[in-house]
């Protein structure tokens, strides 16, 4: 037990009714948190500790207390960093663009649980510019994230192609409280339904928008090749599936919705099949 009301009985029997175990006052509590970290500051300067009573070296791993990711399409918050990795840690990633010929992309870094974008916490942005114009998905962009012993995050984005480089430090002044971290770990058990819900509306809409604009190029590529009942239904079952996109709203997006999406996405496939 920690702090120095924990000498009180009342303090120490009330524990106990709540645990159901006897409370430990084996360490002083006014001094064990300035001893906590006077160990690690000095493990984070590299110097060797030992457990006074032992033969074994004293193991102090922090880690981070959320997730961290970045945004990718559809508003999607793509993650980098589990929560609870030990630090120091690095992880890279390669993206692609989206939109063909983008000279520059956007890097939206994000602390959270949460599936979407918008429901957890930005904590940096930056641009990454003259990148390779290039056709959407071709671009090879390079995103990392290295974060210290010490918490500090950075962020790095890298061109591939052109070895063109941005990035952008984040201290812990930029992150989350303690309250922030607790409320939006509850937020994510409390809405993960509504969020995979959100998730998977991401990825059909997707897939049904690729799917779209396959079926619209090779419609163009055979318009003399395709007898007129066909080049009719095809073209139907695509008005049909561009409706639902249009219509689908991600913030009130239902599992009927997405159960319709999901028939008319296999019905284009379906009928677009042998073009």
């Amino acid at each position: 037990m920690v702090g120095g009301s924990t000498r009180i009985p009342a303090v120490q029997e009330k524990v106990r009714m709540l645990t159901g175990k006897v409370p430990s006052r084996n360490i002083n509590p006014d001094e064990c948190v300035a001893k906590g970290a006077a160990i690690l500051g000095s493990t984070l300067e590299g110097n060797s500790l030992v457990a006074a009573g032992t033969d074994k070296s004293l193991l102090l791993l922090d880690v981070t207390p959320l997730s961290l990711s970045i945004e990718t399409v559809g508003g999607v918050a793509t993650r980098l960093i589990e929560r609870n990795t030990t630090l120091p840690t690095r992880y890279s990633r390669v993206f692609t663009t989206a939109a063909p010929y983008q000279r520059s992309v956007d890097i939206h870094v994000l602390q959270g649980e949460r599936p979407m974008a918008r429901d957890n916490k930005t904590i940096g942005r930056f641009r990454l510019k003259g990148i390779k114009a290039a056709p959407a998905g071709v671009p090879q962009i390079e995103v990392s994230f290295d974060i210290d012993a010490n918490g500090i995050l950075k962020v790095s984005a890298r061109d591939l192609d052109t070895g063109k480089q941005q990035s952008i430090t984040i201290t812990s002044n930029d992150s989350m409280s303690e309250d922030e971290i607790q409320q939006a770990i509850r937020d994510a058990r409390d809405y993960a339904g509504q969020d995979q819900t959100r998730r998977d509306a991401v990825e059909v809409l997707g897939d049904a928008r690729k799917l779209m604009a396959e079926t619209e190029r090779k419609l163009k590529e055979k318009k003399k090749d395709l007898d007129r009942g066909k080049k009719k239904q095809v073209k139907a079952d695509v008005n049909r599936l561009n409706k639902l996109t249009m219509k689908c709203r991600l913030d009130k997006v239902t599992e009927e919705q997405l159960s319709e999406l999901r028939e008319a996405v296999r019905q284009l496939e379906e009928s677009a099949g042998s073009l």
